[in-house]
């Protein structure tokens, strides 16, 4: 969850109302915060957040803008979202950039004085945004500049590695984008986003001078905000457009609220995007959605009159209009975390106060118990240790090189995964579709181990079915492997054999052909007659794939 370091004086000016630590302490869940940590001689107060869905909180703006709307009742207004007409300034987007990083939003804040508590918020609040929320830069990163420097219209487009030299920050000199990207301490981090392009993102003004080499650094001449400043230009890139609209949103309204007059910029691309071909941006992408009050009282447990419910999400900082039966509900343009309508009815019982319900006690007695599949794991595990093996416990996440390419089955029936669909980590984008895999690499990882190394596991899998009700199915598996120089399918076989052999389960082996495994050497489980897994010594060419000097053999099937 992400935490962020806030100041006591920022936030009471922010709120403009002098508070106590055990005030703000009082007002945290309204934020859906805890505070973890206060310094009495700095006054930095350290505040966990508990929604990831709610990036306008990641930052003193953010949690003073809730505390203010919740005890005012209203929001405050945001006339730059509604504003008409053309915008003074503009960002070109030029042609080839929807392969690289094509969106871009940004706009200008003048009239406020940054002072040092501001600008360390402003840094805290761009790499909040773009570390956790961008996925470290790879879907949303910003740039903060001095607007007084930028000559516009402004420029965004592709260039060779070679062809633009700037000064980045922290460094005294010159250097291409090639040279950013191998000697920089950022380059040399963020390098990878832009893996296999051949040209390079760049930001540069009517003038020529670079603003920025996104998503990596920014220039020293342009992009280095100090104390004092009081005219900035923010910008946001990414690829996808409505993180990177809402990334805007949040700063724009975080520096509004400290006092900035924000200047939206028009940004016009030379390929369609959802808001169309130019779009002005801050832009306020919010609908109104028809929620029913049923809906919202049966979350709830209680019976509440519309006009209640309005209230509530309007001191929260909805749009609300109301009827008898439902409310047509808007979210602030600073969010865009409404997905459901239980969403709206856990802002109703925030605003409310979770301690304003009442509760209510069981009404029948039961008592908990094991299902009969897990009582059947437990039997599994006792046998299996009792046999001389090592429990393992691993992740079901992983990748699809361990799932697929380590063990051969790329191109095959057997690749067919669960896929995380919006990754943060290519290393945890898969649901594990065998337990085998995972006591591989803890075995490839245990050399300096006396042998025999014999492990096992039980636990879930996942497994891709399209017609099943979330297009997968979660099964139990058991899996375990034998290595030492002389493993073999006999010996692993004989392992098998004495577990069903306890656990009264009828079972063949059925001579098959498995691309993780040698054949002649491997043979489909059939437990009670159904398809239930494999056994067999595993392909030099998966021990090799998993670095294992060891000849190895296992067995996997599901408890039926």
């Amino acid at each position: 969850m992400p935490t962020i370091s806030i100041f006591h004086k920022d936030l009471s000016t922010l709120l403009g109302r002098p508070t106590t630590i055990p005030e703000i302490e009082q007002w945290m869940p309204l934020v859906k915060g805890e505070i973890k940590d206060v310094s009495q001689e700095t006054g930095e107060i350290r505040v966990e957040l508990q929604d990831t869905n709610r990036p306008d909180l990641w930052c003193v703006e953010g949690i003073a803008r809730q505390l203010r709307s919740v005890h005012s009742g209203n929001q405050s207004p945001y006339p730059f979202f509604s504003s008409k007409g053309r915008a003074k300034r503009r960002i070109q987007v030029l042609q080839g950039m929807e392969a690289v990083r094509p969106f871009v939003a940004a706009c200008a804040a003048s009239g406020y004085e940054m002072t040092d508590l501001a600008l360390e918020q402003c840094i805290q609040t761009q790499e909040k945004l773009a570390d956790t929320f961008g996925r470290k830069r790879e879907t949303v990163s910003i740039g903060l500049y001095r607007l007084t420097s930028i000559q516009f219209p402004v420029t965004y487009g592709l260039v060779k590695p070679q062809e633009a030299r700037f000064t980045p920050l922290g460094f005294e000199e010159k250097m291409t984008l090639q040279e950013i990207l191998t000697l920089h301490p950022k380059g040399i981090e963020y390098a990878g986003i832009l893996a296999d392009h051949d040209r390079l993102p760049l930001l540069w003004d009517a003038d020529g001078q670079v603003l920025s080499f996104p998503p990596i650094i920014n220039s020293r001449e342009l992009g280095e905000v100090q104390v004092g400043d009081t005219d900035l230009l923010v910008e946001v890139t990414g690829t996808d457009l409505s993180m990177v609209m809402l990334a805007l949103n949040i700063f724009a309204t975080n520096l509004a609220d400290r006092g900035a007059t924000i200047e939206p910029l028009d940004i016009s691309y030379p390929y369609e995007t959802i808001y169309g071909t130019t779009i002005k941006t801050p832009l306020d992408m919010g609908h109104s959605h028809r929620i029913s009050l049923h809906a919202v009282e049966q979350a709830l447990g209680v019976s509440l009159e519309a006009e209640t419910v309005g209230d509530a999400l309007a001191s929260y900082g909805y749009q609300v209009k109301t009827t008898r039966h439902s409310l047509s509900v808007k979210l602030p343009p600073y969010r865009h975390d409404l997905m459901h309508v239980m969403d709206v009815a856990e802002d109703v019982a925030i605003t409310r106060g979770y301690d304003s319900f009442t509760p209510i006690m069981p009404q029948s007695f039961t008592v908990g118990g094991l299902t009969t599949q897990e009582s059947t794991s437990d039997q599994i595990r006792d046998l299996m240790v009792g046999f001389g093996f090592q429990e393992m416990f691993s992740n079901i996440l992983s990748s699809r090189q361990e799932w697929v390419d380590r063990m051969r089955i790329n191109g095959t029936p057997y690749e067919r995964l669960v896929e995380v669909e919006n990754v943060m980590s290519l290393s945890y984008s898969c649901l594990r579709p065998s337990i085998l895999p995972c006591l591989l690499r803890v075995e490839a990882l245990s050399p300096r181990s006396f042998y025999p190394h014999l492990l096992f596991e039980v636990g879930e899998i996942a497994r891709l079915d399209l017609e099943a009700n979330v297009g997968s199915r979660t099964l139990m598996s058991v899996a375990a492997i034998n290595a030492h120089p002389g493993a073999n399918f006999s010996e692993i076989h004989s392992y098998l054999d004495l577990l069903m052999y306890y656990m009264a389960w009828a079972y063949e082996l059925e001579p098959v052909s498995h691309p993780s495994f040698l054949d002649g050497r491997v043979g489909k489980i059939r437990l009670n007659g159904q398809p239930a897994g494999f056994i067999g010594e595993f392909h030099p060419e998966v021990l090799e794939a998993w670095q294992i000097n060891m000849p190895t053999s296992g067995f996997e099937f599901q408890i039926l």
